[in-house]
């Protein structure tokens, strides 16, 4: 841990002065840094700055992490290469860091904990600020079909989320059909990188950051896992393509405390699936293994398929649902078990076929429930952040 033998030694080497009661950090590299992150996501750039501390000529002189008191990958991370590790909210800051870094943690700092650092906070944001404000960046890159995204570092400020002035930003085309995961694996090392790079340089970047713009900020909620259901009315074939590999991904566990939090989407240990969701018969059904819009021939080709309408393609084994515009695919399904489609198709549609015109005339429908019952079917599936 920091002494303050050790602190005023590093001062002197560094060039810094010491004030009452604090000391100032020169201009320049190799920093001293307190890290504040939680997921994979985070990481990625953790692991970048411990690697730069570790090496001749790097940006970080020393490295300590704050993080949730529970296991969450940076605290594992840290405990492997010996980083010092604080709980949250963290103590006895003042004169020993020059700049904080908060990379996916979820917890809204406070001004008096910000002004302790001399260069202030920096956050790395996967998305190009205004655009996508909010714990949800990535899901919504996705979900909202962007073809370019990026990475910004900004300086946090008090009271809000996302809302600082620009150092460093970069662009990223999103791959086509690219996952919420992928997507996020790809930016925590571009956001990695650029961290580092933000470094070099950070006096002339402060000087020089500019504000966001006005126009072109949208907001990123967070992920609410009534986001996974169906409503087959009015999604198209691309808009349940979207949804897919935009939650085929992930939704943050809670974590209850105190302070306010955020969710992030980009850990797969701290996360549960989100899988599509339907009803069937009035039990839940969770879709599994999309396969993309489907081309079927129907026995009447006058007669038009509502919305819902489930037809079993054997050659391919394939569940194909009728949405807005068209069909879509599907190779299993979680019914209590998970079952392939031809498992399904075998021991429970196919049985209820045989029986629709009598007494079960929705057994070739999936239903989407109505909002209400969405809104409170989800207590019982998942953990919502708090």
């Amino acid at each position: 841990m920091w002494t303050r033998g050790r602190a005023a030694g590093a001062a002197l080497r560094r060039g810094c002065t010491r004030l009452p009661g604090r000391l100032v950090s020169s201009a320049g590299p190799p920093w001293r840094l307190l890290f504040f992150g939680s997921d994979h996501f985070a990481v990625e750039s953790l692991k970048h700055l411990a690697s730069s501390r570790s090496s001749n000529g790097g940006v970080v002189e020393s490295l300590e992490v704050v993080t949730l008191s529970r296991d969450v990958p940076v605290k594992r991370f840290a405990q492997q290469h010996h980083i010092p590790v604080h709980s949250w909210p963290p103590h006895n800051v003042d004169g020993r860091f020059d700049v904080g870094v908060v990379v996916s943690f979820g917890c809204l700092l406070h001004e008096r904990l910000i002004n302790k650092f001399p260069h202030g906070i920096l956050n790395v944001h996967p998305s190009l600020l205004p655009r996508w404000r909010g714990p949800a960046p990535i899901f919504h890159t996705i979900m909202h079909g962007d073809t370019v995204t990026g990475v910004t570092i900004i300086q946090i400020r008090p009271h809000r989320f996302d809302v600082g002035p620009i150092l460093n930003q970069e662009l990223y085309q999103v791959p086509e059909n690219c996952t919420a995961d992928e997507l996020g694996a790809a930016l925590a090392t571009k956001g990695a990188h650029l961290l580092i790079d933000t470094f070099m340089t950070l006096s002339e970047r402060i000087a020089h950051k500019r504000e966001q713009r006005q126009t072109g900020a949208t907001f990123a909620p967070k992920v609410h896992p009534s986001m996974s259901w169906m409503v087959w009315e009015e999604q198209t074939c691309d808009q349940v393509d979207r949804l897919y590999r935009a939650s085929g991904s992930r939704v943050r566990r809670t974590v209850h405390g105190p302070w306010r939090r955020l969710n992030t989407c980009h850990d797969a240990s701290l996360c549960q699936q989100m899988p599509l969701r339907t009803t069937w018969m009035g039990r839940t059904i969770q879709l599994l293994d999309f396969v993309g819009k489907c081309h079927i021939s129907l026995l009447d080709e006058k007669r038009k398929p509502v919305p819902g309408s489930v037809s079993y393609q054997k050659e391919s084994s394939t569940l194909a649902v009728c949405c807005k515009d068209g069909w879509v695919g599907f190779k299993a399904v979680l019914l209590k078990k998970r079952l392939t489609a031809s498992d399904f198709y075998n021991g429970f549609l196919h049985q209820a076929l045989q029986k629709r015109a009598r007494h079960q005339p929705a057994a070739a429908l999936f239903v989407s429930p109505a909002a209400g019952a969405r809104q409170r079917g989800n207590s019982t599936n998942h953990v919502l952040p708090g």
